[in-house]
Protein backbone atom coordinates (compact mmCIF):
# COMPACT_ATOMS: atom_id res chain seq x y z
CA UNK A 1 0.00 0.00 0.00
CA UNK A 2 1.24 3.51 -0.80
CA UNK A 3 1.89 6.23 1.75
CA UNK A 4 0.68 9.76 1.08
CA UNK A 5 3.19 12.07 -0.59
CA UNK A 6 1.99 15.57 0.38
CA UNK A 7 5.01 17.37 -1.09
CA UNK A 8 4.52 15.76 -4.48
CA UNK A 9 0.82 16.56 -4.39
CA UNK A 10 1.46 20.22 -3.55
CA UNK A 11 3.97 20.58 -6.38
CA UNK A 12 1.61 18.90 -8.83
CA UNK A 13 -1.25 21.14 -7.76
CA UNK A 14 0.93 24.23 -8.19
CA UNK A 15 1.93 23.13 -11.68
CA UNK A 16 -1.68 22.52 -12.62
CA UNK A 17 -2.78 25.90 -11.29
CA UNK A 18 -0.07 27.68 -13.29
CA UNK A 19 -1.50 25.92 -16.35
CA UNK A 20 -4.93 27.24 -15.43
CA UNK A 21 -4.04 30.71 -16.75
CA UNK A 22 -3.10 29.29 -20.13
CA UNK A 23 -6.25 27.17 -20.24
CA UNK A 24 -8.37 30.21 -19.38
CA UNK A 25 -6.76 32.24 -22.14
CA UNK A 26 -7.40 29.44 -24.60
CA UNK A 27 -11.05 29.29 -23.61
CA UNK A 28 -11.42 33.07 -23.76
CA UNK A 29 -10.07 33.35 -27.29
CA UNK A 30 -12.74 30.99 -28.59
CA UNK A 31 -10.43 28.05 -29.39
CA UNK A 32 -11.60 25.72 -26.61
CA UNK A 33 -13.33 23.36 -29.06
CA UNK A 34 -16.52 23.00 -27.02
CA UNK A 35 -19.29 21.17 -28.90
CA UNK A 36 -22.04 23.80 -29.34
CA UNK A 37 -24.68 21.08 -29.67
CA UNK A 38 -23.94 19.46 -26.31
CA UNK A 39 -23.37 20.52 -22.72
CA UNK A 40 -19.76 19.95 -21.66
CA UNK A 41 -19.67 18.23 -18.25
CA UNK A 42 -16.54 17.49 -16.21
CA UNK A 43 -17.16 14.65 -13.74
CA UNK A 44 -14.64 14.27 -10.93
CA UNK A 45 -14.74 10.44 -10.72
CA UNK A 46 -16.65 7.43 -12.02
CA UNK A 47 -20.02 7.33 -10.17
CA UNK A 48 -20.54 10.99 -11.08
CA UNK A 49 -19.63 10.22 -14.69
CA UNK A 50 -22.20 7.41 -14.69
CA UNK A 51 -24.98 9.66 -13.43
CA UNK A 52 -24.06 12.51 -15.77
CA UNK A 53 -24.07 10.22 -18.80
CA UNK A 54 -27.35 8.58 -17.85
CA UNK A 55 -29.16 11.84 -17.08
CA UNK A 56 -27.55 13.81 -19.89
CA UNK A 57 -27.79 11.22 -22.65
CA UNK A 58 -26.75 12.42 -26.11
CA UNK A 59 -27.17 16.04 -25.01
CA UNK A 60 -23.95 16.04 -22.97
CA UNK A 61 -20.26 15.39 -23.45
CA UNK A 62 -18.88 13.97 -20.19
CA UNK A 63 -15.19 13.95 -19.29
CA UNK A 64 -14.08 11.91 -16.28
CA UNK A 65 -11.16 13.62 -14.54
CA UNK A 66 -10.11 10.32 -12.91
CA UNK A 67 -8.90 7.85 -15.52
CA UNK A 68 -10.04 4.18 -15.40
CA UNK A 69 -7.80 2.14 -13.11
CA UNK A 70 -6.67 5.20 -11.11
CA UNK A 71 -7.39 5.55 -7.40
CA UNK A 72 -9.33 8.82 -7.07
CA UNK A 73 -8.58 9.91 -3.50
CA UNK A 74 -5.23 11.49 -4.37
CA UNK A 75 -5.94 12.62 -7.91
CA UNK A 76 -3.41 15.12 -9.27
CA UNK A 77 -4.76 17.12 -12.21
CA UNK A 78 -2.66 17.50 -15.34
CA UNK A 79 -2.66 20.83 -17.18
CA UNK A 80 -5.02 19.38 -19.80
CA UNK A 81 -7.43 18.29 -17.07
CA UNK A 82 -7.33 21.77 -15.56
CA UNK A 83 -8.31 22.92 -19.03
CA UNK A 84 -11.25 20.50 -19.02
CA UNK A 85 -12.43 21.96 -15.71
CA UNK A 86 -12.12 25.47 -17.09
CA UNK A 87 -14.00 24.69 -20.32
CA UNK A 88 -16.81 22.69 -18.74
CA UNK A 89 -20.26 24.21 -18.62
CA UNK A 90 -20.99 22.07 -15.55
CA UNK A 91 -18.51 20.50 -13.11
CA UNK A 92 -19.87 17.61 -11.04
CA UNK A 93 -17.74 16.87 -7.99
CA UNK A 94 -17.81 15.96 -4.30
CA UNK A 95 -16.23 18.64 -2.16
CA UNK A 96 -13.56 17.35 0.22
CA UNK A 97 -12.99 14.08 -1.65
CA UNK A 98 -10.36 15.22 -4.16
CA UNK A 99 -8.37 18.28 -3.03
CA UNK A 100 -6.95 18.95 -6.51
CA UNK A 101 -10.46 19.21 -7.96
CA UNK A 102 -11.57 21.45 -5.09
CA UNK A 103 -8.61 23.75 -5.77
CA UNK A 104 -9.27 23.96 -9.51
CA UNK A 105 -12.91 24.79 -8.86
CA UNK A 106 -11.97 27.41 -6.29
CA UNK A 107 -9.80 29.06 -8.94
CA UNK A 108 -12.23 28.97 -11.86
CA UNK A 109 -15.38 26.97 -11.11
CA UNK A 110 -17.71 29.78 -10.12
CA UNK A 111 -21.40 28.93 -10.48
CA UNK A 112 -20.61 26.08 -12.89
CA UNK A 113 -19.80 23.70 -10.02
CA UNK A 114 -22.32 21.18 -8.66
CA UNK A 115 -21.25 19.68 -5.32
CA UNK A 116 -23.13 16.39 -4.85
CA UNK A 117 -22.24 16.42 -1.14
CA UNK A 118 -24.86 19.14 -0.79
CA UNK A 119 -27.75 16.94 -1.97
CA UNK A 120 -28.07 15.26 1.45
CA UNK A 121 -26.00 15.55 4.65
CA UNK A 122 -22.99 13.23 4.60
CA UNK A 123 -22.69 10.48 7.19
CA UNK A 124 -20.00 10.48 9.86
CA UNK A 125 -16.85 8.58 8.97
CA UNK A 126 -17.66 5.91 11.57
CA UNK A 127 -21.16 5.19 10.21
CA UNK A 128 -22.00 1.56 9.75
CA UNK A 129 -19.19 0.37 12.01
CA UNK A 130 -18.64 -1.11 15.46
CA UNK A 131 -17.99 1.16 18.43
CA UNK A 132 -16.73 -1.06 21.21
CA UNK A 133 -13.41 -1.70 22.87
CA UNK A 134 -10.27 -0.41 21.19
CA UNK A 135 -11.92 -0.19 17.80
CA UNK A 136 -13.91 2.89 18.72
CA UNK A 137 -10.63 4.71 19.29
CA UNK A 138 -9.32 3.25 16.05
CA UNK A 139 -12.29 4.55 14.11
CA UNK A 140 -11.80 8.02 15.61
CA UNK A 141 -8.14 7.88 14.62
CA UNK A 142 -9.17 7.05 11.05
CA UNK A 143 -11.64 9.93 11.03
CA UNK A 144 -9.01 12.33 12.30
CA UNK A 145 -6.74 11.35 9.40
CA UNK A 146 -9.19 12.81 6.91
CA UNK A 147 -9.35 16.43 5.80
CA UNK A 148 -13.13 16.30 5.35
CA UNK A 149 -14.13 16.84 8.98
CA UNK A 150 -14.68 13.14 9.63
CA UNK A 151 -17.41 12.79 6.98
CA UNK A 152 -17.74 9.77 4.71
CA UNK A 153 -17.83 10.82 1.04
CA UNK A 154 -18.89 7.43 -0.41
CA UNK A 155 -22.58 8.33 -0.71
CA UNK A 156 -23.03 6.54 -4.07
CA UNK A 157 -22.95 3.15 -2.32
CA UNK A 158 -26.51 3.88 -1.18
CA UNK A 159 -28.51 3.71 -4.45
CA UNK A 160 -31.27 5.90 -3.04
CA UNK A 161 -28.80 8.70 -2.35
CA UNK A 162 -27.41 8.39 -5.87
CA UNK A 163 -30.97 8.73 -7.18
CA UNK A 164 -31.20 12.02 -5.30
CA UNK A 165 -27.99 13.16 -6.99
CA UNK A 166 -29.50 12.28 -10.37
CA UNK A 167 -32.62 14.33 -9.64
CA UNK A 168 -30.57 17.39 -8.67
CA UNK A 169 -28.23 16.97 -11.62
CA UNK A 170 -31.21 16.96 -13.99
CA UNK A 171 -32.29 20.27 -12.51
CA UNK A 172 -28.80 21.77 -12.94
CA UNK A 173 -28.53 20.53 -16.53
CA UNK A 174 -31.97 22.00 -17.22
CA UNK A 175 -30.73 25.39 -16.07
CA UNK A 176 -27.70 25.15 -18.36
CA UNK A 177 -29.77 23.87 -21.28
CA UNK A 178 -33.44 24.95 -20.82
CA UNK A 179 -34.62 23.65 -24.20
CA UNK A 180 -33.89 20.06 -23.11
CA UNK A 181 -34.81 20.38 -19.43
CA UNK A 182 -37.77 18.00 -19.77
CA UNK A 183 -35.51 15.36 -21.32
CA UNK A 184 -33.07 15.55 -18.42
CA UNK A 185 -35.91 15.20 -15.94
CA UNK A 186 -37.31 12.18 -17.79
CA UNK A 187 -33.95 10.42 -17.91
CA UNK A 188 -33.37 11.10 -14.19
CA UNK A 189 -36.76 9.54 -13.48
CA UNK A 190 -35.81 6.44 -15.47
CA UNK A 191 -32.50 6.16 -13.62
CA UNK A 192 -34.25 6.62 -10.28
CA UNK A 193 -36.51 3.66 -11.07
CA UNK A 194 -33.46 1.49 -11.83
CA UNK A 195 -31.71 2.57 -8.65
CA UNK A 196 -34.81 1.94 -6.55
CA UNK A 197 -35.04 -1.57 -8.04
CA UNK A 198 -31.38 -2.11 -7.13
CA UNK A 199 -32.10 -0.89 -3.60
CA UNK A 200 -35.03 -3.30 -3.28
CA UNK A 201 -32.86 -6.19 -4.49
CA UNK A 202 -30.18 -5.36 -1.91
CA UNK A 203 -32.75 -5.13 0.87
CA UNK A 204 -34.28 -8.48 -0.05
CA UNK A 205 -30.98 -10.21 -0.74
CA UNK A 206 -29.41 -9.16 2.57
CA UNK A 207 -32.50 -9.50 4.74
CA UNK A 208 -31.67 -12.90 6.25
CA UNK A 209 -27.97 -13.69 6.69
CA UNK A 210 -25.97 -15.72 9.20
CA UNK A 211 -23.55 -12.82 9.70
CA UNK A 212 -23.89 -9.07 9.25
CA UNK A 213 -20.28 -7.93 9.77
CA UNK A 214 -18.10 -7.12 6.75
CA UNK A 215 -14.34 -6.79 7.17
CA UNK A 216 -13.17 -4.38 4.46
CA UNK A 217 -9.83 -2.93 3.36
CA UNK A 218 -10.98 0.64 3.97
CA UNK A 219 -14.09 2.16 5.49
CA UNK A 220 -15.83 3.04 2.24
CA UNK A 221 -19.00 1.09 2.96
CA UNK A 222 -20.72 3.11 5.69
CA UNK A 223 -23.65 4.11 3.47
CA UNK A 224 -24.18 0.56 2.25
CA UNK A 225 -23.86 -0.80 5.79
CA UNK A 226 -26.32 1.69 7.24
CA UNK A 227 -28.85 1.19 4.45
CA UNK A 228 -28.88 -2.62 4.66
CA UNK A 229 -28.23 -3.15 8.39
CA UNK A 230 -24.65 -4.39 8.04
CA UNK A 231 -21.65 -3.52 10.21
CA UNK A 232 -18.33 -2.69 8.60
CA UNK A 233 -14.95 -3.32 10.20
CA UNK A 234 -12.38 -1.27 8.29
CA UNK A 235 -8.72 -2.18 8.16
CA UNK A 236 -7.90 1.43 7.29
CA UNK A 237 -9.90 4.65 7.37
CA UNK A 238 -11.50 6.60 4.54
CA UNK A 239 -8.23 6.87 2.58
CA UNK A 240 -7.10 3.44 1.33
CA UNK A 241 -3.39 4.32 1.06
CA UNK A 242 -3.13 4.87 4.83
CA UNK A 243 -0.93 2.18 6.38
CA UNK A 244 -2.71 0.42 9.26
CA UNK A 245 -0.77 0.17 12.50
CA UNK A 246 0.07 -3.22 14.02
CA UNK A 247 -2.45 -2.44 16.77
CA UNK A 248 -5.15 -1.85 14.18
CA UNK A 249 -4.34 -5.09 12.37
CA UNK A 250 -4.62 -6.98 15.65
CA UNK A 251 -7.98 -5.31 16.40
CA UNK A 252 -9.37 -6.23 12.99
CA UNK A 253 -8.17 -9.82 13.29
CA UNK A 254 -9.86 -10.03 16.68
CA UNK A 255 -13.11 -8.67 15.25
CA UNK A 256 -12.96 -11.15 12.38
CA UNK A 257 -12.53 -14.06 14.77
CA UNK A 258 -15.22 -12.81 17.15
CA UNK A 259 -17.83 -12.67 14.40
CA UNK A 260 -16.73 -15.80 12.55
CA UNK A 261 -15.89 -13.89 9.38
CA UNK A 262 -15.24 -16.24 6.48
CA UNK A 263 -14.23 -13.50 4.03
CA UNK A 264 -11.93 -10.47 4.18
CA UNK A 265 -12.79 -7.99 1.43
CA UNK A 266 -10.34 -6.03 -0.69
CA UNK A 267 -10.80 -3.68 -3.65
CA UNK A 268 -10.01 -3.55 -7.34
CA UNK A 269 -7.90 -0.35 -7.24
CA UNK A 270 -5.90 -1.02 -4.05
CA UNK A 271 -3.31 -3.70 -3.19
CA UNK A 272 -4.88 -6.77 -1.50
CA UNK A 273 -1.77 -7.60 0.58
CA UNK A 274 -3.05 -6.40 3.96
CA UNK A 275 -6.42 -8.11 3.49
CA UNK A 276 -4.62 -11.32 2.51
CA UNK A 277 -2.45 -11.12 5.63
CA UNK A 278 -5.46 -10.87 7.93
CA UNK A 279 -7.28 -13.61 6.01
CA UNK A 280 -4.35 -15.99 6.52
CA UNK A 281 -4.18 -15.15 10.21
CA UNK A 282 -7.86 -15.87 10.88
CA UNK A 283 -8.31 -18.71 8.37
CA UNK A 284 -10.61 -16.78 6.02
CA UNK A 285 -10.67 -16.28 2.29
CA UNK A 286 -10.54 -13.01 0.37
CA UNK A 287 -12.95 -11.54 -2.16
CA UNK A 288 -13.45 -8.25 -3.99
CA UNK A 289 -16.06 -5.83 -2.63
CA UNK A 290 -15.92 -2.90 -5.02
CA UNK A 291 -16.41 0.62 -3.56
CA UNK A 292 -16.99 1.85 -7.09
CA UNK A 293 -14.65 4.79 -6.80
CA UNK A 294 -13.61 3.94 -10.34
CA UNK A 295 -13.76 1.16 -12.91
CA UNK A 296 -10.74 -1.02 -13.62
CA UNK A 297 -8.59 -0.07 -16.58
CA UNK A 298 -10.04 -2.79 -18.83
CA UNK A 299 -13.62 -1.89 -17.86
CA UNK A 300 -14.99 -5.25 -18.89
CA UNK A 301 -18.19 -3.65 -20.15
CA UNK A 302 -19.37 -3.06 -16.59
CA UNK A 303 -21.14 -0.02 -15.15
CA UNK A 304 -22.37 1.12 -11.75
CA UNK A 305 -25.46 -1.11 -11.81
CA UNK A 306 -23.65 -4.29 -12.85
CA UNK A 307 -20.82 -3.80 -10.34
CA UNK A 308 -23.31 -3.18 -7.54
CA UNK A 309 -25.16 -6.39 -8.43
CA UNK A 310 -21.87 -8.27 -8.36
CA UNK A 311 -21.26 -6.76 -4.91
CA UNK A 312 -24.65 -8.02 -3.78
CA UNK A 313 -23.89 -11.60 -4.85
CA UNK A 314 -20.47 -11.42 -3.21
CA UNK A 315 -22.02 -10.24 0.07
CA UNK A 316 -24.72 -12.91 -0.04
CA UNK A 317 -22.08 -15.64 -0.41
CA UNK A 318 -19.74 -14.22 2.24
CA UNK A 319 -22.50 -13.65 4.80
CA UNK A 320 -24.36 -16.89 4.10
CA UNK A 321 -27.62 -15.18 3.22
CA UNK A 322 -30.72 -17.17 2.40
Amino acid sequence: MMLRRPTVRVLAAATALVALGAATACADDGTAGVDPQRVDVAAAFYPLQFVAERVGGDAVRVTNLTKPGAEPHDLELTPSQVGEVNRAELIVYLKGFQPAVDEAIAQSGGDRAFDVAGVQPLLAASAGGHDHGGEGAGQQEHADEEGSGGKDPHLWLDPTRLAGVADQLAERLGRADPERAADYTARAKTLRAELEKLDADFAAGLKTCQRREIVVSHTAFGYLAERYRLEQVGITGLTPETEPSPQRLAEVAGEAREHGATTIFFETLVSPKVAETIAREVGAQTAVLDPLEGLSADGGGQDYLSVMRTNLQTLRTALSCS
